[in-house]
């Protein structure tokens, strides 16, 4: 079945959907511990700019976004990013979550990028499925590592280490 969608290079004219897109996953509780969507120059600033997606719509409608960052500027760690993968509510279930992560995989290959990770919260267990079939695995649950409004809550380390870099 062919995607009705394409991936694309995440710029400035995506921002008020991609941060839209964030705010729903915010609003839903078991996507991130923020409680607020940043400004666009927050969000942009904190993103690698080779390593950031969206999933259009013919008609440029933002179904998802994907974007990683550093996790430290030690040398040690240059090949090691963190990603988030958000999709539209009702976007889900159309393959935009896997096709977002290919074209990050791919991207961070290129790129010469060993380590691909994040934290779920275990209770994500949508994300915790895509991300198996995507070729990460779980490291480990952070337990009761953050508060979450008022609520302690875990987080399971996941991570895909490239086949082909490092």
């Amino acid at each position: 079945m062919a995607a009705d969608f394409t991936v694309a290079p995440m710029t400035a004219a995506h921002a008020p959907q991609v941060l839209a897109i964030y705010r729903a996953g915010i609003d839903e509780g078991n996507a991130t511990f923020e409680t607020e969507a940043p400004a666009w120059e927050a969000f942009d600033a904190g993103k690698l700019p080779a390593h950031r997606h969206v999933a259009l719509e013919p008609g440029g409608r933002v179904l998802g976004w994907v974007a990683a960052s550093r996790v430290s500027d030690r040398c040690a760690y240059a090949g090691v990013v963190e990603h988030s993968v958000y999709v539209h509510p009702d976007a889900r279930g159309r393959g935009v979550a896997r096709a977002l992560l290919d074209a990050l995989i791919h991207s961070t290959q290129a790129a010469g990028i060993w380590t691909v990770q994040s934290g779920i919260f275990p209770e994500n267990t949508a994300s915790l499925a895509l991300h198996r079939r995507a070729g990460f695995r779980v490291i480990g649950t952070r337990e009761r590592i953050g508060r979450h409004h008022g609520v302690w809550r875990d987080v399971v380390l996941v991570e895909r280490r490239s086949p082909v870099v490092g």
